[in-house]
């Protein structure tokens, strides 16, 4: 799901490195069509779907003679997800977009290889429950998450006493609140170690990123807030660590691909030659690691705040902060106006718990729709 984007695309990198191990029966993008048929002609898979319902006929005449299906719009993303052919589905839709199927693939018991953080940070109660109930699995693509589920991997979890993710800091490390008062998209854009979508480039500039990751830890890992921390890692080679009860602490390097951490994720438990650059350590001239600046970059606390608050908090925060980094994209509000626009809707956040998908939907309609009226007037 999201074959498109920055981890769709990667990901069909590793697919096609594993022709034996890994075969596509399903594609999906939202409205990049000429590069889904590109995918399509390629992979060969059972089916596509376009989630812009208006590209349909376009997509279905360009793969006509190739022996794939055509589907579009979000029932049939819902569908596909449960198909008996599918054993593992990678969640790599952005945005809240990427909910609901997420949420039919584990209903369906199937394992999803979850990129779309937004899932958990939005509906984790609601997504571990469906995975429990449903024999289903998760496992995380996010490279820190990544990191943490492979160093628990034979671990016991109540020997566990805290999470640490590691954060590069992004383009802005270091930059005090004065110097960010002005900064543009373009250098927001800038990330010095990974190569991502815009949307979550921007997340890393104001470590929102960070934020929406502690509180997708806390589900996927069933840990406390109090017991996940934060650490500015500017190499971004060591991916994250865990602490045990004893005083040892173990963590996962590597060089900073996302190939690495999806490529674990297809195939888990399986480690496979994955023909990326090894890391040497020899090579780093420092590792350093420090504590994060929540002055210069208010969004990771606001974030943790939302988890603490429970309820339709964290719906609202992904909602407010999705808008608002479309708006600073757009060059309609500026770097600091993302915070603001998030403690504000927190301020107004209904105070509920939503306990179903269309009610997580709802609220984050509700608080979309208020953002842009208020940005329309």
């Amino acid at each position: 799901m999201g074959s498109t984007g920055s981890i769709g695309t990667q990901a069909l990198d590793v697919i096609a490195r594993l022709p034996d191990f890994l075969q596509v029966e399903v594609l999906t993008a939202h409205s990049q069509a000429d590069l889904l048929i590109q995918q399509a002609k390629k992979f060969q898979p059972n089916m596509v779907v376009i989630g812009d319902e208006s590209r349909y006929e376009y997509v279905k005449e360009a793969l006509w003679n190739d022996d794939v299906k055509v589907f579009a719009g979000a029932r049939a993303l819902d569908d596909v997800v449960r198909m008996d052919c599918v054993d593992i589905v990678l969640a790599a839709i952005v945005g809240v977009a990427g909910l609901s199927p997420a949420y039919r693939a584990l209903e369906s018991g199937k394992c999803v290889a979850l990129a779309n953080k937004e899932t958990l940070v939005v509906a984790g109660e609601l997504m571990t429950r469906a995975a429990r109930e449903n024999g289903a699995s998760i496992i995380p693509v996010d490279s820190e998450h990544s990191a943490i589920f492979q160093s628990l991997v034979g671990e016991a979890h109540a020997a566990v006493t805290r999470l640490i993710l590691t954060a590069s800091g992004g383009p802005f490390r270091g930059l005090s609140r004065e110097q960010l008062q002005t900064v543009t998209r373009a250098e927001a854009l800038r990330h010095p170690n990974w190569s991502m979508g815009h949307k979550v480039t921007i997340d890393s500039a104001t470590m929102m990123n960070k934020g929406l990751e502690v509180m997708e830890a806390q589900w996927l890992f069933s840990m406390p807030l109090e017991k996940i921390s934060v650490l500015v890692h500017p190499q971004s080679i060591v991916h994250s660590l865990v602490e045990f009860e004893d005083g040892s602490v173990k963590a996962q390097l590597g060089m900073p691909d996302m190939r690495l951490p999806i490529q674990y994720a297809l195939t888990y438990p399986a480690r496979l030659d994955s023909g990326l650059p090894r890391l040497d350590l020899t090579q780093q001239s420092q590792l350093t690691f420090e504590k994060p600046d929540t002055e210069a970059f208010p969004c990771l606390p606001l974030a943790i705040e939302a988890a603490r608050q429970g309820g339709a908090h964290p719906c609202v925060l992904n909602a407010a902060n999705e808008v608002a980094v479309g708006l600073f994209l757009q060059d309609r509000i500026g770097f600091y106006d993302i915070p603001r626009i998030v403690e504000t809707a927190l301020a107004h956040a209904p105070a509920c718990k939503p306990a179903s998908v269309a009610e997580h939907l709802d609220i984050d309609r509700q608080t979309r729709q208020s953002i842009i009226q208020s940005y329309s007037k």
